[in-house]
C-alpha cells in the first residue's frame, strides 16, 4: 500500500505539472546550441532548477550545468547532453528548426529528440522527489553536458576534474521509453601517407600519396566483412569516413593523403588491437596510422586531453541497477519493458566504458530522428519519462 500511495503521489505532482514540462522543453529547444556553445541553454536550464528548490545548481569548469538535491550517501545522476548538431538546410525542414512547433502531440525541432527532451523530465522528476521528501538516503544530480563534439569527455572531465563521481547514472538519450543497457564502442583512427608534390602536368616528378592509399582502402573494406561479433552488442565495423589532401593546389601532386576511420568495436576489443589490426593491412607500411587525440577548448575555454577511444559497454542482465528499472518500468507503465540497445554512441563509453559506473539508458523519442532534418518527438512521452525518472531511486533503494 505504501508504494502505491508513493507512486500516487509522484504521479499527481507529474500530471499537475504537465503544461510546464512542455513549455519548458520548447524553452531550450528555442535557444540555439550547436557547436557545444551551451552557455545559453545551460543559464536557463539552471534557472529551472534554482526555482523548482534544487539544493545546489552551478557551471562546471568545461561549462556544463550541474544541478544536486539531496545529500545522501547513494548518489545517481541523470545525464542528459544539451548540445545539437547543426540545423543543415533550413529549407528541408517543414517548420524552423528552432520554433519548437506542437503538432498532433509531436514537438520538432533540433534538439527534441537529441537530446534535449530528457532535460525536462530529469529535472522536473529530482524536484518531484525533493518536494515530496522522498529522497532520504540520496544524492541526485542532474548533469546537462555538451556531448557532440567528443562523447564522454564531459562525465570524464566531471569524474577526473571536478571530483564527483555518482553511484549510478541514467543516460536520457533516446529510447523509446524502452530500457537500454548497452551499446557498441568506436576508436578513431587515422592513416597518413607522404608523397612529394609536383606540377600535375609533370605528375612524373612527383610521388602521389592518393596512390599508396588505395591498396589500403581496399584492405579496410575487406576487413568490414570478418570482424568481431557479440550476440547482445553485435559485429564491429570499420569504414572510411574521410579522405583529405595536403596540396598546394588543385592542378599538383598532393604532399600527403590522410585517411580517416571509424571504428566500431564490440565488448572484447581493445584500442591497441584495433590499432594493431589496421596497421596490418595492405599498403598500411606505407602510413603513419596512429590514434587522434581531441584537444579542442570548449567554450569557457577549457581543456581536457583525451583519446578518440570510446569503449564498448553493456550492464550486466542480472545487475540491481537493470532489475530495478524494470520494476520501476511495470510500475509505470503496467507493461513489460523491452531491453535494448543503442546503435549510435553515448555518455556510456565513459560512464561504463572506462569508469565502470553502473549505467541504464532511458529517454523519450526515437534515435532514428536524432541528427535528421523535422528532428522530433512526442510530448506524452516527454510527461511519461518524469514518472520513471522520479521512481527510480526507489526502487533501487529496494534492490541494493
Amino acid at each position: 500500500m505504501a508504494e502505491r500511495e508513493t507512486l500516487a503521489r509522484i504521479n499527481d505532482y507529474v500530471d499537475q505539472r504537465r503544461d510546464d514540462i512542455i513549455a519548458f522543453l520548447q524553452e531550450i529547444v528555442r535557444i540555439p546550441s550547436t557547436e557545444s556553445q551551451i552557455g545559453a541553454v545551460g543559464e536557463a536550464i539552471g534557472n529551472r532548477m534554482r526555482s523548482l528548490g534544487f539544493d545546489e545548481v552551478r557551471t562546471d569548469s568545461m561549462g556544463n550545468i550541474l544541478g544536486r538535491a539531496g545529500s545522501g550517501t547513494c548518489s545517481l545522476l541523470f545525464d542528459s547532453h544539451i548540445d545539437t548538431v547543426g540545423v543543415g538546410d533550413p529549407a528541408e525542414w517543414h517548420v524552423d528548426p528552432y520554433a519548437a512547433e506542437i503538432e498532433n502531440g509531436i514537438m520538432y525541432g533540433r534538439g527534441t529528440c537529441d537530446e534535449k527532451g530528457s532535460t525536462p523530465p530529469m529535472i522536473y522528476a529530482i524536484a518531484a522527489l525533493k518536494e515530496l521528501g522522498l529522497l532520504d538516503g540520496w544524492t541526485l544530480y542532474y548533469f546537462g553536458n555538451m556531448e557532440e563534439w567528443c562523447d564522454g569527455i564531459a562525465p570524464h572531465a566531471l569524474v577526473e576534474h571536478e571530483g564527483i563521481r555518482p553511484d549510478f547514472v541514467v543516460i536520457g538519450e533516446p529510447t523509446r521509453l524502452e530500457i537500454y543497457r548497452g551499446h557498441r564502442g568506436r576508436v578513431e583512427m587515422s592513416a597518413t601517407f607522404k608523397g612529394k608534390s609536383a606540377h600535375a602536368a609533370m605528375p612524373r616528378f612527383g610521388e602521389n600519396p592518393v596512390y599508396k592509399s588505395v591498396p589500403f582502402i581496399a584492405g579496410v573494406e575487406a576487413l568490414n566483412d570478418r570482424l568481431p561479433d557479440h550476440p547482445f552488442l553485435g559485429p564491429g565495423t570499420i569504414a572510411v569516413t574521410n579522405v583529405d589532401v595536403n596540396t598546394p593546389s588543385l592542378n599538383a601532386v598532393p604532399a600527403e593523403a590522410e585517411v580517416y576511420l571509424d571504428r566500431r568495436v564490440t565488448l572484447g576489443e581493445t584500442a591497441e588491437g584495433v590499432l594493431a589490426e589496421v596497421r596490418s593491412l595492405p599498403g598500411a607500411e606505407n602510413a603513419a596510422v596512429e590514434i587522434p587525440r581531441y584537444e579542442e577548448p570548449s567554450y569557457t575555454g577549457f581543456v581536457f586531453s583525451v583519446d578518440k577511444v570510446f569503449p564498448a559497454w553493456a550492464l550486466s542482465e542480472d545487475h540491481p541497477l537493470l532489475r530495478a528499472a524494470e520494476e520501476d518500468f511495470r510500475a509505470a507503465y503496467g507493461r513489460e519493458p523491452s531491453i535494448g540497445k543503442w546503435e549510435f554512441s553515448t555518455n556510456g563509453t565513459y560512464w561504463m566504458g572506462k569508469a565502470n559506473i553502473p549505467s541504464i539508458g532511458f529517454g523519450p523519442g526515437d534515435e532514428r530522428y536524432a541528427h535528421s532534418v523535422n528532428e522530433q518527438i512526442p510530448v506524452d512521452e516527454v510527461v511519461e519519462a518524469t514518472r520513471f525518472y522520479a521512481a527510480l531511486p526507489l526502487f533501487l533503494s529496494r534492490s541494493l
